[in-house]
């Protein structure tokens, strides 16, 4: 049994359909694939696991792969070069369909890359990871990270369809279950008190893997994410707002180096942060902290230093006229972007 949630971008809509068992033949997927051949992109990791348990979803297509290695360190232009190279080497046209078979790498990489091939083919989205389920594989932001600064390459470029299967989450290690509860938790900060309260009384439902609590999350993350991306699908205002936390923590990722912090591990000190920094009542600061511990995520940030962090957020992409922008909480489920932050307090919040 699956539910649908429709991405309303006009000639650019989309479902997200988000159910358990959908591989193995349970969704029609060649139904999404305009031509007949189509490119699936996934790693050395999830290739063993789910490529075989995909290929029952695109009967009658001609299937090839591209297989690249696992991990953030890889997000990067050589690494998409391999997509480009596969494509070209099997003769893909502009009916071909990139199929993105993984985590929110696989999926920033594949989508880019369809975004580049022959300016723009098909792609869709098969997200394996709790945190490319809630976030990364909706929206259409793809791209790949540069040796000064995350995602600072890269292109908007919707997916046909978002096929998000509960049950590859079995596979799931612990840490990367917990690092996408931090953009569950992001979601109820930034949009839905409510759900920042059923998140505090099911935390240790998620963590168990509870699949009814686990459906419940995805599906209300999506939710939030497909009404703020159908807003303002370019960033130009309100969806920035699903960056809250982001600006702290990509300087986290990028001073400490690309994978050895998780992004959702980095996104929860950023949250905390960001919390400081709105001038949040400190009662709201600790219901935050506390629930992001609850996850088993960090809430302080590793020692980078004053000058670590204002280069890295130098060149975060929310900046404007050469001033930080943040993403701050006028209260839980409550937020906004701003430039007018109180500076002293920015300090404050980095000297900790």
């Amino acid at each position: 049994m699956s539910s649908t949630i429709h991405v309303d971008l006009g000639d650019r809509s989309y479902p997200i359909v988000i159910g358990s068992g959908l591989l193995d033949g349970g969704f029609d997927l060649a139904e999404f694939v305009h031509g007949s051949d189509c490119m699936v992109v996934s790693n050395e990791t999830v290739a063993p696991l789910y490529y075989e348990k995909l290929l029952p979803n695109l009967s009658g297509c001609d299937v090839a792969s591209v297989n690249l290695p696992d991990g953030e360190a890889y997000k990067t232009v050589s690494t998409m070069q391999t997509i480009i190279d596969g494509l070209v080497e099997t003769g893909a046209n502009r009916d071909t369909t990139v199929i993105a078979l993984g985590g929110g790498v696989v999926g920033d990489i594949a989508g880019f890359a369809a975004a580049c091939y022959l300016r723009g083919v098909n792609f869709i989205q098969v997200p394996t990871t709790l945190l490319a389920q809630v976030d990364s594989s909706v929206g259409g932001k793809t791209g790949v990270n540069h040796e000064k600064g995350k995602n600072l390459i890269g292109a908007f470029h919707q997916p046909q369809v978002v096929l998000i299967d509960t049950a590859t989450l079995a596979t799931l290690p612990d840490r990367e279950l917990k690092a996408g509860l931090a953009e569950v938790i992001k979601h109820g900060a930034i949009c839905d008190a409510g759900f920042f309260a059923w998140l505090e009384e099911n935390m240790e439902e998620l963590l168990q893997r509870n699949p009814e609590a686990l459906v419940h999350a995805i599906r209300r993350s999506c939710e939030i994410k497909a009404e703020v991306v159908a807003a303002d699908e370019r960033e130009g205002g309100r969806r920035a707002v699903l960056n809250f936390g982001h600006t702290f923590g990509h300087a986290i990722e990028h001073c400490q180096g690309y994978g050895q912090w998780l992004h959702g591990e980095a996104v929860a000190a950023g949250m905390v942060m960001a919390a400081k920094l709105s001038g949040l009542p400190a009662g709201d600061v600790e219901r935050l902290a506390n629930l992001l511990a609850s996850a088993g995520l960090p809430v302080e940030p590793p020692p980078i230093g004053a000058d670590g962090w204002l280069g890295a957020m130098g060149l975060d992409k929310k900046v404007q006229g050469k001033k930080l922008r943040f993403v701050l909480l006028d209260a839980i489920g409550d937020s906004h972007v701003t430039a007018d932050y109180d500076q002293g307090r920015l300090d404050e919040v980095i000297r900790r």
